[in-house]
């Protein structure tokens, strides 16, 4: 005769706990969750993990409404990022948060304007390249919007490129920026099966938005305005920086073989130094920053 009660050999009581209302306030999958408790619970192994989500009936994640099967991207050497704006609100009004990510070491930047106009996404693109430690190659955004019955709206694109029709327009000030650091700029896809999100809810029957960095928005608003009231716009800013610097600095990633972005970005430092133009070390958060 075994057990009245499934239970662990491995695992406290208490331990088990923890991972419970672990998982059942982060949602995260399998991997991150391991990697995220193996901290507090040392001898805590993947197997070991999945048999207590398992006895506890939270051994799957709850469907997203919008998710769509993951399909991979092509791989590319580090320096492929993905731009877009998303709007958040505190108790101060709207705000626009700019968001870069990595397609390859998950990298993310981000920064907060209350306006997101195409000098300011100029202007958030010389930032972000002062401080990656590597080149950038590869800029994506969306495609501007082109339908004039199609409202304007804060990801329309138009901050980061002319539209198709404004054949006498100047250089763009974004495109200007790319050029002068050799950076190529490509634009999403309409429909395309890597980029695309459902819009159809936003703009008519337009799909344009790239899948990454739109996951990366989802991810930034349900760890803070969907979480929580900011009084200030100020507030705001503070949670998000903290948040941006644990995610690059202390959440392992299952895509990265779970290390860290930063711990990934150390890893191509020491076998390809001449895709950097600053030790990424020197980057480090601490006492000497």
């Amino acid at each position: 005769m075994g057990p009245k009660e499934a239970h662990s050999t491995v695992l406290s009581i208490e331990e088990e706990a923890v991972i419970v209302a672990f998982r059942r306030h982060t949602l995260l999958p399998l991997d991150d969750c391991l990697y995220a408790l193996q901290p507090t619970i040392p001898h805590l192994t993947r197997s070991s993990l999945h048999r207590c989500l398992q006895r506890h009936g939270i051994s799957r994640l709850p469907d997203v409404e919008g998710d769509k099967p993951k399909k991979k991207f092509k791989r590319y050497p580090t320096g492929y990022f993905h731009i877009d704006i998303a709007e958040v609100r505190t108790g101060e009004g709207k705000i626009r948060l700019f968001v870069a990510i990595d397609r390859t070491s998950k990298f993310a930047y981000v920064a907060l304007h209350e306006k997101a106009g195409k000098m300011i996404a100029a202007q958030f693109l010389r930032n972000l390249i002062a401080a990656v430690p590597y080149n950038i190659h590869t800029i994506l955004t969306e495609l501007p919007m082109v339908a004039p019955l199609v409202r304007a709206t804060i990801g329309d694109g138009i901050q980061f490129s002319n539209r198709t029709q404004d054949t006498s327009a100047f250089e763009h000030i974004f495109d200007r920026v790319c050029r002068e650091h050799d950076i190529e700029h490509r634009l999403t896809k309409v429909n395309h099966p890597w980029s695309s999100e459902d819009l159809e809810k936003v703009r008519g029957t337009f799909s344009l938005r790239d899948g990454q960095v739109e996951r990366m928005n989802r991810t930034i608003k349900e760890a803070t305005v969907k979480r929580y009231h900011y009084d200030t716009h100020s507030q705001l800013e503070t949670h998000i920086t903290d948040f941006i610097a644990a995610y690059n600095y202390a959440r392992r990633l299952k895509t990265l073989q779970g290390l860290t972005p930063f711990e990934y970005i150390c890893k191509i430092w020491t076998s390809k130094p001449e895709r950097f133009n600053v030790d990424p070390t020197h980057h480090t958060p601490g006492l000497n920053t």
